[in-house]
């Protein structure tokens, strides 16, 4: 084992380093371009569910209406 570090061996692990630091830069930024995605699939998601449960929501206020007009009407 060495036990002191040369100039050309620490510049080789600078270069390392900074080599890795790029590659793990790049999947970073990957990542980022998948998060953003699901975020576009989510809130398109989102949208659909309020859409369906508003749609509910007028459906069961309009058949409630119609039970209380009937009931109404038979007494």
């Amino acid at each position: 084992m060495r036990s002191t570090w040369t100039d050309s061996r620490l510049d080789d692990l600078k270069d390392r380093i900074d080599s890795r630091l790029d590659d793990l830069s790049e999947r970073i930024g990957d990542l980022s371009g998948r998060v953003d995605a699901q975020s576009g699939r989510i809130d398109a998601l989102q949208h659909a569910i309020l859409l369906v449960g508003g749609g509910m929501l007028a459906a069961f206020v309009g058949v409630l209406a119609a039970m209380i007009g009937l009931i109404a009407t038979q007494l």
